[in-house]
């Protein structure tokens, strides 16, 4: 009797909060990637571009309100919960397609933006002086490839990741609401 019950308590136990391990896990994959992106551009000495700095915007905005969401997990209300995930869900679904876009704009899909990747605005020769201190970093020349993939590809699929374990995590809690009440 115990050897049959043993596997569906396994099962049990493995299933069980599936949606705190995905939201923990989407977690510590952002907190990951933005520490690998400060120490890419503080100890390894890339520059970001204009994109890549919007890029890292759903990581400052999402990740603490994620944070809060874990900590407080069973003493906010169940609404409370599906709205801070949806919000986090949409930073990163926004993180996504600036990805997309910037790893667009590097293979020469689109255009970026004229402020990186254009002529921009006229330079006057006074503006020469002090050429080094306004370098603008291109948003269309890929700094660092691993793979054949772009840093901005890797964010395009970390942040799509984010998107799919924070949907797994509030498919099961609404899952587990719905078995409960039945």
């Amino acid at each position: 009797m115990t050897t049959t019950s043993a596997p569906a308590a396994e099962r049990s136990l493995l299933t069980r909060a599936l949606d705190k391990k995905a939201a923990g896990l989407a977690f510590v994959l952002g907190l990951v990637t933005i520490l690998g992106a400060l120490g890419s551009q503080y100890l390894g000495g890339l520059q970001p571009c204009e994109l890549c700095l919007e890029q890292r915007i759903p990581y400052y905005w999402g990740l603490p309100v994620l944070a809060a969401t874990l900590l407080l997990w069973n003493r906010i209300p169940l609404t409370v919960w599906y709205v801070a995930i949806a919000v986090v869900v949409a930073l990163f679904a926004w993180g996504a397609y600036l990805g997309v876009y910037h790893a667009g704009v590097e293979w020469g899909f689109w255009p970026g933006p004229t402020a990186c990747t254009g002529t921009g605005t006229d330079i006057s020769f006074g503006d020469l002086n002090d050429i080094n201190a306004a370098r603008v970093v291109p948003c269309d020349v890929v700094q660092f490839r691993f793979l054949g993939i772009s840093l901005a590809g890797y964010n395009a699929l970390i942040s799509a990741a984010i998107v799919v374990l924070l949907a797994i995590a509030a498919f099961d809690q609404w899952r587990r609401q719905r078995t409960k009440s039945a």
